[in-house]
């Protein structure tokens, strides 16, 4: 889906234009952040994003596979800081609600209308319904 019709999609549902374009730079962030929680590695090593499980704050690890050296480095919460910005943009839209998805194999974030949710169902049941916001 382009960059266009994810915008269009989102303006169906009530989402300005402004906030659409806002809603696809988080999803934007926050799929790129998930895919470095999952990790990758190459011939020499492997690294992801983990977070303390004491303070929650975010470490770059860094794993050598040609010795027993290990780097922690403190990073930027660029998670928590889309986090903000989307609930920031769900607070004008009351009718509204967003999931995040966190498998980086899927779309990051849905929008949905609080009536696409079944009663008593969860959130996590039947997120699809909503708009998916990615490219």
């Amino acid at each position: 889906m382009s960059r266009e019709a994810v915008i269009h999609r989102l303006a169906e549902i009530g989402v300005n234009r402004d906030d659409a374009i806002k809603l696809r730079r988080i999803a934007l962030t926050l799929h790129r952040w998930y895919e470095l929680e999952c990790g990758s590695s190459d011939d020499y090593g492997s690294w992801m994003i983990e977070r303390d499980e004491q303070t929650g704050k975010p470490y770059w690890i860094y794993h050598s596979h040609r010795s027993a050296d290990s780097q922690r480095m403190l990073i930027s919460d660029r998670e928590r800081g889309a986090e903000k910005r989307l609930a920031k943009i769900m607070g004008n839209y009351p009718d509204l609600v967003s999931y995040l998805q966190t498998d980086p194999r899927g779309w990051p974030l849905y929008i949905l209308r609080k009536s696409d949710i079944p009663e008593g169902a969860q959130i996590d049941s039947c997120y699809n319904r909503g708009v998916g916001v990615f490219k």
